[in-house]
């Protein structure tokens, strides 16, 4: 297992995700490709000091890029949808 820093990359700010934050206490993160819920979970609520109720991830896969005879592909990325509890904040997130 990984020290928790290193599978936090960090924030993903959109409007979309700011909805959730409103509407469900949900925070959007970019994690490591590595890392499973539970050592998210661990990794959350050891950083931040907050109870976390669930955690949902997803594999995104790398856009095709090409720059005129060239190929090539950004790398691959994990994103995870953090549920906290109700009344738990992470203060760093609120101002975004």
């Amino acid at each position: 297992m990984k020290a928790y820093h290193q599978l936090i990359k960090g924030p993903i700010i959109t409007e979309k995700t700011h909805s959730l934050k409103e509407a469900g206490n949900k925070l959007t993160l970019k994690v490591s490709v590595k890392a499973n819920k539970i050592e998210i979970r661990k990794a959350i609520e050891a950083l931040f000091k907050v109870k976390v109720l669930g955690v949902n991830t997803m594999q995104m896969m790398g856009k095709k890029k090409r720059l005129g005879k060239s190929d090539g592909k950004r790398p691959d990325w994990k994103k995870a949808i953090i549920t906290l509890a109700p009344g738990e904040k992470i203060a760093g997130y609120e101002g975004l």
